[in-house]
């Protein structure tokens, strides 16, 4: 792979992770309900789910959902009942998470929880999957080992992924205090609960144009 391959790969997959989705959101509410540790803890469960996403594509389950209707409408349907289903929960949180933070932030049990859901919200959006699969091809140079160019490429998407997780989680933590104030933690909850739900009905709206 030349380097200037690279370059026009990072380009793409900075502008691709900087987009908010949901695990931006996902590493956002975790870092303002849980504090900054679980927000990592998500954002390595999501450039796990990352690794798995892109291992699948290449070995050809991106093809298989593109030609399948059936198993694209599966995997879609699981994934948007996830994000509705972690909208809902969002939704309906009562208590102020910002003042609990703290007591939270020592269960370690939430720590595994944080890791579960990042890869559940990499995994569970077949968009991801077919992203990967019309990506890939394109600066892989096949005169070369794949292996190598694989690695390369996933590492720069997770890396870049991770970073910018982190520098929302860091972010979300600056205005932790505005939202401790009156009744605007609860507002956060709903909001943020919102977004999920958009988000799950937004997958739900997704068509594999190949079928």
């Amino acid at each position: 792979m030349e380097f200037s391959t690279w370059l026009i790969f990072s380009g793409i997959a900075l502008i691709a992770v900087i987009s908010p989705g949901p695990a931006v959101l996902l590493s956002v509410t975790n870092s303002v309900t849980y504090g900054f540790t679980k927000s990592i803890y998500s954002s390595f469960g999501n450039i796990t789910g990352i690794l798995i996403v892109s291992g699948t594509a290449v070995l050809g389950l991106g093809a298989v959902l593109q030609t399948s209707l059936l198993l694209f409408t599966i995997l879609k349907i699981s994934g948007a009942i996830y994000l509705i289903y972690l909208g809902f929960r969002q939704w309906n949180v009562r208590h102020n998470v910002f003042e609990k933070s703290n007591e939270l932030n020592k269960s370690i049990q939430q720590s595994h929880k944080s890791f579960i859901q990042g890869i559940l919200v990499a995994i569970s959006n077949p968009k991801a999957i077919l992203f990967f699969t019309a990506l890939f091809p394109q600066f892989l140079d096949l005169s070369k080992p794949v292996a190598i160019q694989f690695l390369v490429l996933t590492a720069t998407f997770m890396l870049y992924s991770f970073i910018i997780l982190v520098a929302y989680a860091i972010g979300a933590q600056s205005v932790k205090d505005w939202f401790a104030k009156g009744g605007r933690s609860i507002w956060f909850n709903r909001v943020s609960g919102a977004i999920f739900i958009t988000f799950g009905l937004g997958l739900l709206r997704l068509r594999n144009k190949a079928t």
